[in-house]
């Protein structure tokens, strides 16, 4: 007698286990804002992003160009501290000195290290 709750307790587990699974992909798929609304909610969503695709390819664009710029930028740094006795690839105790006698020599020494 005693089995037979132990199966009803079982099937009532497995019953919400199931239910709960089914469930999470639909609250998945739901809303591309966010809110957690109805579906219906994520087609009024969509329009304005497509709408602002135009701005985003631009932003981009212009993030593209300012890491580019800023990776040239301390290209042609770390080449003029190379030039001038920096050496990164040596396992140096005196790191902090090395580099900046470096950029003493370079010129660049005051506005690397404000």
């Amino acid at each position: 007698m005693t089995s037979k709750p132990a199966k009803k307790l079982a099937v009532l587990l497995a019953s919400v286990v199931l239910s709960v699974a089914s469930a999470a992909p639909a609250f998945a798929q739901s809303g591309g804002g966010g809110g957690g609304g109805p579906a219906g909610d994520g087609s009024d969503a969509a329009t304005p992003t497509a709408a602002s695709r135009p701005a985003t390819s631009s932003t981009k664009a212009q993030r593209k160009a300012a890491r580019k710029q800023a990776r040239a930028k301390k290209n042609a740094e770390l080449k003029q501290l190379e030039s001038n006795g920096y050496q990164p690839s040596r396992n140096d105790p005196n790191y902090p000195q090395d580099i900046q006698n470096a950029q003493k020599k370079a010129g660049i020494g005051a506005a690397a290290s404000q």
